[in-house]
């Protein structure tokens, strides 16, 4: 089974959230073992566990119990996540369909978890709108979050077009989880009569929610829209394969040293032998995902001018700055200073593997 991640703009759109409210970005990154460079593309993949992690670090370091409800109500999903772009369609009944749809592009749980996040449920003349992912049921942080956005985003949106858009409020809200000790930041930001401890996390409208009409999108827009969360729903599909998996695992420990078969099969449930076989099953090995995992990953930290030479090899846990630029070399033909200077380097990575000792000094460096 996969494990649940969430898209890097997620973990960045907090971290800047969190240092506003008077926390450390670098403590930040350190206590919750994201890769920092792997911030700079939002649509990259995080474990959820280190996302998790982000969120209690930035409530014990700004010593605010109700910060990812704060994060919530503050930040608009179309902030973050192409899913806050891609979902605003004509109706609200076509909206739900939309993040249904691009939903696992914010936060994918592995196994499908995300699959019919969200549902409608009919009673006494009103809607509740019900999401149903597991994730948010054993994670009352990401619910406290993701309610808070939902309520926010559809005022801001009002807002914004002079009442034009007379998105309905909530009637009422549910939690699975337990009363917070912070509940009056809740009543603060939701306004509405909550309930906690209950068997749904939901939210009530009244029927009005299913006449709302949505001003129509500019179409060139969304349809440049809509084919890039195609794009990242095939790659996000990609990812699940066991060499996706073996990356996915490798990207925050590179730096560690500890970037090794072993490490990573005990991490997958699964024996050195065992994981050897799945990945040969795929056409690869250990070293050559290993391998072009670090060439890819160098690319873009040099190709982002923030990130040094040293930086780099530290980053993808080369032993000192020599051993990278000897691997760089082989990948490209040309040293990184060369890249960092701006010259264009088009060479693809080396796949002749037939050089094993020469592979394995670089691999192990």
């Amino acid at each position: 089974m996969a494990e649940p991640t969430i898209a890097t703009g997620f973990a960045e759109a907090f971290l800047q959230f969190a240092v506003s409210r008077g926390a450390n970005r670098q403590t930040l990154i350190e206590q919750s073992g994201l890769p920092p460079a792997h911030l700079s593309e939002r649509d990259n993949r995080l474990p959820l566990t280190t996302y998790l992690a982000l969120l209690k670090a930035g409530i014990k370091l700004c010593n605010e119990p109700a910060l990812a409800l704060l994060f919530g109500a503050e930040v608009s999903l179309s902030d973050i996540s192409i899913v806050g772009l891609v979902s605003q369609a004509a109706t609200a009944e076509e909206g739900c369909r939309q993040i249904n749809r691009y939903a696992r592009l914010a936060i994918d749980g592995g196994d499908g978890a995300t699959a019919h996040r969200f549902e409608f449920v009919p009673e006494a003349g009103q809607i509740w709108v019900r999401f149903r992912s597991t994730l948010f049921a054993d994670n009352p942080l990401l619910t406290e979050s993701a309610f808070a956005r939902c309520v926010c985003d559809g005022r801001k949106m009002a807002a914004a077009t002079g009442g034009v858009i007379q998105w309905p409020s909530p009637k009422a809200i549910r939690f699975t989880h337990v009363e917070p000790s912070y509940r009056a930041e809740y009543d603060r930001i939701f306004g509405v009569p909550l309930e906690f401890g209950s068997s749904m996390n939901a939210i009530l409208f009244g029927e009005e929610l299913l006449s709302v009409r949505m001003p129509p999108p500019n179409q060139y827009l969304f349809g440049l829209l809509t084919e890039r969360a195609e794009e990242l729903l095939e790659k996000l599909e990609e990812s699940k394969s066991m060499r996706g998996r073996v990356e996915s695992l490798l990207i925050p420990i590179l730096q560690t040293g500890e970037a090794k078969i072993e490490t990573i099969a005990r991490k997958l449930g699964l024996s050195r032998q065992t994981l050897f076989r799945k990945l040969k099953a795929e056409g690869v090995t250990f070293e050559q995902v290993l391998d072009e995992l670090r060439y890819k990953l160098a690319r873009e930290y040099l190709d982002g001018k923030n990130v040094s030479v040293n930086e780099t090899a530290y980053l993808l846990g080369f032993s000192d700055a020599a051993a990278f630029s000897r691997a760089f070399k082989r990948w490209t033909g040309a040293s990184p200073r060369t890249m960092k200077a701006g010259r264009s380097l088009t060479k693809e990575p080396s796949t002749d593997y037939t050089d094993s000792k020469a592979l394995r000094r670089t691999v192990g460096s």
